[in-house]
């Protein structure tokens, strides 16, 4: 478990966390197809918190695409690095999101974050800010639509809809179990949406959400326990 220390130049107020986000929204790749689904190592990140110590533990799983066996996993705890805002909350994650990819003894490939891409009020999810920052392809798979609209995809699963702020897609509801509630998929960084929707159904042959982010889910939660166990 690696130990992690906010960067000295970390972001301390909405001002100064709403700039960094406008200068590098402008670096999201948009115009790049992305690995192909069942190929190489795909990489879930998530992160769970200890409200009470101002603990935050993040979590890296690395699967092989084709089999969804673990290759890799490493986890990293250190202080909340920011206050809770709707819409920065990436700032509260990507120090310990970092030290856990960083820790992981091989490529992530494409990383698949519980969150969002380009499905947020900025148009700059943790997806999109931890793609520019590593340069890796990324994706969010979000448990709900957040702030946007979508019609009700149709019951079977790989069936999909626009998620809309107005008339701009900026993801798809995406079924991925018979007649369960749908995912929320969005483009983080160098990786299509298409793809995205075609990674995210590789990643749920048995349930509603990816294999990475229920691998990564667990892990995370067990590294914050231990981290503070007797």
């Amino acid at each position: 478990m690696t130990t992690v220390r906010i960067p000295e130049d970390w972001p301390a107020t909405e001002e100064q966390a709403r700039a960094v986000q406008d200068e590098l929204r402008a670096r999201v790749i948009l115009d790049e197809p992305g690995p192909p689904p069942g190929t190489g190592h795909v990489t879930g990140v998530d992160v769970a918190y200890d409200d009470e110590r101002d603990v935050v533990a993040a979590a890296a799983v690395v699967l092989d695409a084709s089999s969804l066996e673990v290759v890799a996993e490493a986890t990293a705890v250190g202080r909340v690095s920011f206050p809770y805002v709707p819409g920065l909350l990436a700032f509260r994650e990507i120090p310990a999101v970092l030290a856990a990819l960083d820790a992981l003894p091989c490529p992530p490939g494409l990383v698949v974050c519980d969150g969002y891409g380009l499905a947020h009020p900025r148009r700059f999810g943790l997806a999109s800010h931890l793609g520019v920052l590593t340069g890796l392809p990324t994706i969010g798979v979000a448990k709900n639509p957040f702030t946007f609209t979508h019609d009700d995809p149709d019951a079977p699963r790989g069936s999909a809809s626009a998620l809309l702020a107005g008339s701009e897609e900026v993801g798809r509801a995406l079924r991925t179990r018979d007649g369960v509630k749908p995912v929320f998929v969005s483009v983080g960084h160098r990786v299509t949406l298409d793809n995205a929707c075609a990674h995210t159904l590789a990643l749920t042959p048995a349930y509603r959400l990816p294999e990475t982010t229920r691998r990564a889910d667990a892990l995370c939660r067990r590294a914050l326990r231990e981290a503070y166990s007797v």
